[in-house]
């Protein structure tokens, strides 16, 4: 039995951002919402994937605990006030296709798909995290916990993870808070490139583990003298940013595993909610229909 995992923010943007045409009720965009729909009708109904439990967070708001952290982290400034207007509404059109939503105010989406990962991996059959975000690189373990990019068609699991970037998934908070994280909006510390940072925890794991004795790293490191300056002086930042990189895989969700099963699309609910946004012609995709 495999767990799918969905990151329904990074699905509600790209349905937004995504070229199809717009969609529009009533004056109201719900291009991104009917989009959803469309993408998580094709992932219940894909028989390669064989969806048999599964679960879709959101963030709803973006802002969560890692603002109180640090101020430069990521908001909502910026998001189109069109799509920040259709969280709610997209959280309802999940419903309707009978996946358990969970909606995180303080926590975020990546901290639900983390705690999904470690509460559930050692009994199903596989845990599958449907996103592209780095972020969860951290929580790849062997061929158990793997992520899903559907954009790229790859899946990507420790093994692959380590063939392309030299990283173990424990190391993935420590190089995220050296190269940054812009789509977070964490800084990194200046001169820190994806290699470098891998190269270095390659052999030292953790960053406050990395010598601030620069003969002692790796003698293929470039400007060793100046980094090794540079991760001295910025080390309390540099652990800060590892604090907002290291997800949260411990939040209070109150679904078990068997609470998780997909029954099928709810054929009344999800009827009534094609009408309502007047998405019609999603009304034919259904082939698994819930009993009763």
């Amino acid at each position: 039995m495999h767990l799918h995992v969905v990151d329904g923010t990074f699905e509600l943007f790209r349905a937004h951002f995504t070229r199809r045409p717009g969609h529009s009720v009533l004056g109201r965009d719900l291009k991104a919402t009917v989009g959803l729909m469309a993408s998580m009708l094709a992932l219940l109904h894909d028989d390669a994937e064989a969806v048999s439990h599964v679960a879709i967070a959101f963030d709803n708001p973006i802002r969560s605990v890692r603002n109180d952290w640090f101020d430069g982290y990521k908001t909502d400034e910026g998001v189109p006030y069109d799509l920040a207007a259709q969280f709610d509404i997209a959280e309802e059109a999940a419903r309707a296709l009978g996946m358990t939503v969970w909606s995180m105010d303080r926590y975020e989406a990546d901290d639900a798909l983390a705690t999904a990962a470690t509460r559930f991996a050692a009994r199903a059959t596989q845990v599958r995290l449907l996103t592209p975000d780095k972020d969860l690189w951290q929580s790849l373990r062997g061929g158990q916990v793997v992520l899903v990019d559907r954009v790229r068609a790859r899946v990507i699991d420790e093994a692959a993870l380590w063939a392309a970037r030299g990283l173990r998934p424990a190391s993935v908070p420590d190089w995220l808070a050296l190269v940054g994280d812009t789509a977070d909006g964490i800084p990194g510390l200046a001169g820190f490139g994806e290699k470098t940072a891998a190269a270095l925890l390659n052999v030292f794991h953790h960053l406050d583990a990395i010598p601030l004795d620069p003969k002692q790293w790796p003698p293929d490191i470039r400007q060793a003298d100046r980094l090794a300056e540079t991760l001295a002086r910025e080390m309390p930042r540099a652990l800060l940013y590892r604090k907002l990189a290291t997800l949260i895989d411990d939040v209070p969700l109150p679904e078990d595993l068997d609470d998780l099963a997909w029954q099928g699309v709810p054929r009344e609910a999800f009827e009534a909610f094609c009408d309502r946004v007047e998405a019609r012609t999603l009304r034919a995709r259904p082939t698994r229909w819930a009993s009763g």
